[in-house]
């Protein structure tokens, strides 16, 4: 699932690409916001925590929530 959020949200967007106009949900934050997220799962996976369900909704909704935002702000089609 990391890999395909990370395949799908446009995280390299230049800043001068996220903060131009009005925007709903400063895109830059929720960036940052998911990249964190995703760093933090990538170190617990890679010491050998299995994600609970719960965990793996909460992920896949934030990831929805971020693209949302993006769309809104004209950052992804």
């Amino acid at each position: 699932m990391i890999h395909e959020i990370r395949a799908q949200v446009p995280f390299d967007t230049p800043e001068s690409s996220l903060c131009r106009g009005p925007c709903r949900g400063c895109s830059k934050k929720l960036l940052e916001f998911l990249d964190t997220e995703l760093e933090e799962w990538e170190g617990r996976l890679e010491e050998g925590e299995v994600p609970r369900f719960g965990d793996l909704k909460r992920l896949e909704k934030l990831a929805t929530k971020v693209m949302t935002a993006l769309r809104r702000n004209g950052l992804v089609a």
